[in-house]
């Protein structure tokens, strides 16, 4: 035993095996070396000029505008983004020049993303005017992500969801989630190359 912990594993492959420099492997586990790091703005330029990237931008910013017509989006309106991936969604919102967007999601993308559970989010009652969710349909708990949706929203603002293209008794369904809201529209988009329907909701003031 003592004789198994002295003794040094041999952890490298041998240095004779064949190279191969299309590939970004070391050749053993001994001569590796650190890959260089990008700093985030660079690196956040590379994403953003990409195809996939502009891409997926511009649908978003074909889509938010119907918001604008409907009365539910202005200028000083503010905003919430759950499950904002990379932040497509939060930077089409600056591009139709809504000042006030705040996007969350899991793991944080900045500046764009920060991290926060949509299931329980850091932000007071009514904070918000308009929520905004592309993937209540992905989520742990749908019920409790549209709990938080209302409970964030001042009254008599705005929630939306897209969720896959879905007939009436889908959107009823989806609907009878936001126990304090009340059903304004729904439409059938395109989001992100995908088919999509659009679901807005405004939270009811039980007040009055």
């Amino acid at each position: 035993m003592v004789i198994m912990i002295l003794q040094t594993p041999k952890t490298c492959i041998s240095p004779e095996a064949p190279s191969k420099p299309h590939t970004h492997f070391p050749r053993s586990t001994c001569d590796s070396s650190p890959r260089k790091h990008l700093p985030l703005p660079k690196k956040n330029a590379r994403l953003w000029s990409s195809k996939v990237w502009t891409s997926r931008l511009s649908s978003f910013s074909s889509y938010f505008p119907r918001f604008c017509d409907l009365g539910s989006l202005r200028n000083h309106t503010k905003a919430l983004c759950l499950s904002a991936g990379a932040g497509h969604a939060p930077m089409a919102m600056a591009h139709i020049r809504l000042y006030d967007v705040t996007a969350v999601e899991l793991v944080d993308s900045l500046p764009l993303v920060g991290r926060a559970d949509p299931h329980n989010l850091p932000f007071f009652d009514g904070a918000f005017d308009f929520t905004f969710t592309a993937h209540l349909d992905d989520a742990l708990f749908p019920w409790r992500v549209v709990e938080e949706m209302e409970r964030t929203v001042r009254r008599g603002q705005f929630c939306v969801v897209a969720v896959d293209e879905c007939g009436g008794d889908d959107v009823r369904e989806i609907a009878r989630l936001f126990l304090k809201s009340k059903l304004v529209d729904v439409a059938n988009v395109t989001l992100e190359g995908s088919k999509r329907t659009s679901i807005l909701l405004k939270v009811q003031d039980f007040k009055t």
